[in-house]
């Protein structure tokens, strides 16, 4: 099998590369992580100029028609940089949503202005206690008169106090876990009976507490046909998980390579502390784990396609390891940086941080792991 990328990949990971390199220095990041939005207006207007939002879209919807091997080049980056713009909440998940589901008037209305970089999306699915179970919908859509009333929670939408449409899950039929009778819904941020509690992430993300109460939408706010949605749901969710997965990749690069350099720099006792043994032993399996992980990331990238449950089991595999991966090189970076490592003025502490929040969403090593051993669903 031929794993190398074509010279548009190429060119793709080299735009993506020089935009990290000028505007994702240390500093102007954590500048960003302060700023009201929590990321940069200016840098997303960029994302839409360089075709970035486009990208997973078909064509006949406005996009570019990529593939999965393409956004794992843009996630590997972006995990590199720390990017902070909500392009998985926008695009990967919200975005493909709409994609999935929608007729094509929805796709119309919809998908041009967040191409654009005019519109801005949040994905509403997650519950208070719903855990890493995607069929635990307790949000109820009810009839009413020509369209539906929704109330219920929804917890940790990220990008949801920038959003201007939030796509909510929401049962029309069922039970609290049954695998049918959720369905898709987009709704107005600033519509009445939504209330927002918006904070900050450990990572410097931005997610919020989306709360509904009495919320009146109209019949052609639903996507798709309703009671449906789950499939959808768990096709949109198991290609964030590799993109994550391959932003995690990334970010390990990162911290293996600033780890390596600092042993050669670092002195004890007149050497270079990178010369003793036990540390070039650690170093060694930083790399390792790296590597692995991005062959695995590779796998689920490329099970994309497959049936479902082939899918599940390879993005299950690739996220368990991922996880494991990330603890043990974020870990040892921090470690052989001694007690600095863990400071808010070295970058090594943030990569520790996002590869911690990556861990667990999604779903933790724990959760993929029981995924893996069995049918491959997460209901």
């Amino acid at each position: 099998m031929d794993l190398s990328i074509s010279d548009d990949q190429r060119l793709l990971e080299d735009s993506v590369v020089r935009f990290v390199r000028n505007e994702y220095e240390f500093d102007q990041r954590r500048a960003l992580v302060d700023s009201v939005d929590g990321f940069s207006r200016a840098h997303w207007a960029t994302f839409a100029e360089l075709g970035w939002l486009a990208l997973p879209f078909a064509e006949a919807d406005g996009g570019l028609g990529g593939d999965a091997v393409d956004l794992m080049i843009m996630m590997e980056q972006f995990g590199r940089g720390l990017v902070l713009e909500p392009y998985l909440p926008c695009v990967l998940l919200a975005g493909q949503a709409i994609a999935r589901a929608g007729n094509q008037a929805q796709r119309a209305a919809l998908l041009g202005g967040v191409i654009a970089g005019e519109t801005q999306l949040a994905f509403a699915h997650v519950e208070p206690a719903s855990r890493f179970t995607l069929s635990h919908v307790e949000t109820r859509a009810e009839a009413a008169g020509d369209g539906y009333r929704l109330d219920g929670a929804k917890a940790v939408v990220f990008n949801a106090a920038a959003a201007d449409q939030i796509v909510v899950s929401a049962r029309t039929a069922g039970t609290l876990t049954e695998a049918d009778g959720i369905s898709l819904f987009v709704v107005p941020a600033n519509a009445d009976g939504i209330t927002l509690r918006p904070y900050r992430t450990v990572d410097g993300l931005r997610a919020a507490e989306v709360a509904l109460k009495g919320v009146q939408l109209g019949a052609d706010a639903l996507l798709g046909e309703a009671g449906t949605a789950l499939a959808v749901i768990e096709a949109v969710i198991d290609r964030a998980t590799a993109a994550v997965c391959a932003e995690a990749v990334g970010a390990m690069d990162v911290l293996r390579e600033t780890t390596l350099e600092y042993l050669k720099t670092r002195k004890q006792f007149g050497v270079p502390i990178g010369n003793f043994q036990v540390l070039q032993h650690r170093s060694a399996d930083m790399m390792i784990a790296c590597e692995e992980a991005r062959s695995l990331t590779m796998m689920a990238t490329l099970s994309l396609d497959r049936p479902a449950a082939t899918r599940a089991r390879a993005v299950s595999a690739a996220k368990v390891h991922v996880g494991k991966a990330g603890r043990q090189v974020s870990q040892d970076a921090v470690q052989m940086h001694g007690g600095m490592g863990m400071t808010d003025e070295l970058k090594v502490g943030h990569y520790f941080k996002r590869l911690t929040m990556i861990d667990a969403l999604f779903g933790n090593v724990d959760h993929h792991l029981d995924r893996f051993a069995g049918d491959g669903r997460t209901a």
